[in-house]
């Protein structure tokens, strides 16, 4: 289930992807399938592990081109243990809305992203999150949880703060709000009840391609997604030096104009 999309976001063979806050290693294991040099980082040991065992298990398979590499490590996304300027292409998917210091978060992307690279940043929309928060406490007041939610200009306007150039967004996984609404309504750890069985397995069929439902279903997504899609995506460049520096003197000669105006 991706929720970049990467027709937008395209990886070119040979691309060096960051995934910061991999998760479970699905945007991870697309950029591998797409000819990407990948490295899948999150904080959670656990889940590095199975990424691992997945990046094996893909190579053996032989899912992924010659020349792709993939690699999953523990890190800390304050602190990334790589140089600047490394990476063509950075991922972060639902992970900004678990962080306090996002702004943070966002400068060490900026710093290992090369001048003309490009970032995709996902995060749960304002309006299908607010209802999952006020149906229920127990869906964000647990540890690790979601302790903000963005508007979609909030998150575009602290793109251009850190010295980005967004270029795109929509929405994205509308069939999954109404889920995480009956999750939040019946309680959130009660997967035993019958609406979140049922609409569950929809999901299910949905993300394998069950023939006849999966074309019902992602019809209905695409129809639904501008209006309560369950995730914001954003994209957006990096300067290259000279485009700064081009921009940076036009400024100037723009606020010379006023100021003699």
């Amino acid at each position: 289930m991706l929720t970049v999309d990467f027709s937008r976001f395209p990886i070119a063979p040979g691309d060096r992807v960051l995934d910061l806050g991999c998760g479970g290693g699905r945007h991870a294991f697309e950029v591998y399938r797409r000819g990407g040099r990948v490295i899948a980082l999150d904080r959670n040991a656990e889940e590095i592990r199975e990424v691992k065992r997945w990046f094996t298990a893909m190579a053996e398979a032989g899912e992924a081109p010659a020349g792709a590499s993939a690699t999953a490590m523990e890190g800390d996304a304050l602190a990334l243990p790589f140089p600047d300027d490394s990476f063509d292409k950075v991922i972060i998917s639902e992970v900004m809305e678990h962080i306090p210091d996002d702004k943070g978060v966002l400068a060490e992307m900026v710093r290992v992203l090369k001048p003309g690279g490009s970032l995709a940043v996902t995060v749960p929309r304002w309006l299908p999150e607010k209802i999952c928060w006020a149906l229920s406490d127990a869906y964000h007041e647990v540890e690790g949880g979601h302790i903000r939610i963005y508007r979609g200009d909030e998150l575009v306007g602290k793109l251009r703060e850190a010295g980005l150039r967004p270029y795109g967004q929509h929405h994205a996984h509308a069939l999954h709000a109404p889920y995480w609404w009956i999750k939040c309504a019946v309680g959130v750890d009660n997967d035993k009840a019958l609406p979140v069985r049922a609409y569950h397995q929809l999901l299910v069929w949905d993300i394998v391609g069950k023939p006849v439902v999966s074309t019902l279903t992602r019809a209905a997504e695409s129809a639904l997604n501008p209006l309560i899609g369950k995730s914001f995506v954003a994209y957006a460049t990096k300067p290259r030096n000279d485009q700064t520096l081009g921009d940076q003197t036009l400024d100037d000669r723009l606020g010379d104009r006023r100021v003699d105006g």
